[in-house]
């Protein structure tokens, strides 16, 4: 699956997605091959603050339990309620309805572009 050019990336594997001050926020799928079948998702309370590059939730999956880490520094305004329900979805579909937080920025960090994640990781 190649890495949308739209979206932003970070070297934990992260995707952001930048609409006005909300970032939506999820895994890559390279991250989700790496870490497997996943099993369950431990994701921030909404109102609770994200700092840029701290651990903010977990992924746990059949091989291994992986940290998420917060891209950017904000409020967390939302969270995927279907991926908490159904974990398997950051699998089938990360870059669309597998998404896990939605945060409410003040400034932007310097992120990756798709062609830099790809010679991150590799692909492409």
């Amino acid at each position: 699956m190649s890495n949308p050019t739209n979206l932003h990336y970070t070297k934990e594997h992260e995707w952001v997605a930048i609409e006005g001050d909300v970032a939506t926020i999820g895994i890559t799928a390279y991250a989700a091959e790496k870490l497997g079948d996943v099993v369950f998702v431990d994701l921030p309370k909404v109102g609770s603050s994200t700092t840029y590059m701290k651990i903010c939730g977990e992924i746990e999956s059949t091989k291994s339990v992986g940290e998420l880490y917060a891209p950017l520094d904000g409020e967390v305004i939302e969270i995927n309620s279907v991926v908490v329900d159904a974990p398997e979805t950051v699998n089938s579909d990360p870059f669309g309805s597998g998404w896990l937080i939605k945060v409410r920025f003040s400034s932007l960090p310097e992120l990756m572009t798709a062609s830099e994640y790809d010679a991150l990781t590799g692909e492409g």
